[in-house]
C-alpha cells in the first residue's frame, strides 16, 4: 500500500470515528467521565457523546444498578449544566436519590406515556433537541431498525441517549455505540462505621464499536466514580449475548 493511500485510509477513518461520537484525543482532552481506565476501551480512549448507549436487565436489581450507574454519568455530562429526559411507562426511579449523584430533581424531566410502543418515538423526538443534555428511555425491547432511527437523530443533535432494555429474550443486534451490563455488588463499610457503604457495580462494557470490551469494579464515592479492584479487558459473555452478537 502506497503512503498515498494509507494517508487516505487514516483520514477517512478519523472522519467515521468522528462521525460516530467518537472525537480526537488531544493534549486539551479532558476524561469525560473521570475513569481513564474505562474510557481507554473507546476509540481514542474518549468517552463517546452524542451517541446511543444500550443497557441490558436481566433482573431488577440490575436496573436498579443501571439506574445508578447512568446517574454519575449524568454527573459528569451535566458538570455545566443542563436537563435531561427520563421516559418510561412506569417510573421505579426513585428521583430524591438522585442527590446522591449530585443531580437536582429538577434537572431530570420524567415522562410516562401510557403505551410501551410510544416510549421509543417519545426518545426519537427528544433526541433531536439539542438543549437536552441526554435522553433515557427504559424499554423491553430493541430492534436494529428503532435503534437506527435513534441514531440518525443524535447524528445532528449530539444529544447522548440511554436505553435500558429489559427483555434480552430476542436480544439481536443493533447500532448503538456501546453495550452495558451492570450488576450490583457487596458495599464496603469503612471500619467502625454503621449503616451502608457507597454503590458500587461490576461495570460490563459487552461490545464497543472499534473498541475493547472490557470488565470493571466500579464505585461511587466523593462524587466521582472509583475503580475498586484490579480489572481485566476480557469479559466472558452469557450464551444469548454471544449468538445475538
Amino acid at each position: 500500500m502506497t503512503d498515498a493511500k494509507r494517508d487516505i485510509i487514516n483520514k477517512l477513518q478519523k472522519e467515521i470515528l468522528l462521525s460516530e461520537g467518537f472525537k480526537p484525543r488531544t493534549a486539551e482532552t479532558r476524561e469525560i467521565i473521570g475513569l481513564k481506565t474505562i474510557e481507554a476501551a473507546f476509540p481514542n480512549g474518549v468517552f463517546p457523546v452524542g451517541t446511543i448507549h444500550e443497557f441490558l436487565i436481566a433482573a431488577p436489581e440490575q436496573a436498579a444498578a443501571s439506574g445508578g450507574f447512568i446517574s454519575g454519568l449524568l454527573t459528569a455530562l451535566m458538570k455545566q449544566g443542563g436537563v435531561c429526559l427520563w421516559i418510561s411507562v412506569s417510573r421505579t426511579l426513585f428521583s430524591p436519590a438522585l442527590k446522591t449523584f449530585g443531580i437536582e430533581p429538577d434537572q431530570i424531566i420524567f415522562v410516562n406515556p401510557p403505551r410501551e410502543k410510544d416510549v421509543l418515538w417519545v426518545m426519537e423526538e427528544a433526541l433531536k433537541y439539542k438543549g437536552l443534555t441526554a435522553v433515557i428511555a427504559e424499554v423491553r425491547e430493541l430492534n436494529f431498525m428503532q435503534s437506527r432511527r435513534l441514531q440518525l437523530a443524535v447524528e445532528t443533535s449530539k444529544v447522548t441517549g440511554f436505553v435500558l432494555r429489559s427483555d434480552l429474550r430476542k436480544l439481536g443486534a443493533t447500532t448503538c455505540m456501546a453495550r452495558w451490563q451492570i450488576r450490583p455488588i457487596p458495599s464496603e463499610l469503612g471500619e467502625g462505621l454503621p449503616g451502608v457503604g457507597f454503590p458500587r457495580w461490576q461495570v460490563e462494557l459487552l461490545k464497543v464499536r472499534n473498541g475493547k470490551p472490557g470488565s470493571w469494579k466500579v464505585e461511587w464515592s466523593a462524587g466521582r466514580f472509583a475503580l475498586i479492584a484490579e480489572n481485566t479487558i476480557k469479559v466472558s459473555l452469557p450464551k444469548e449475548i454471544r449468538k445475538a452478537g
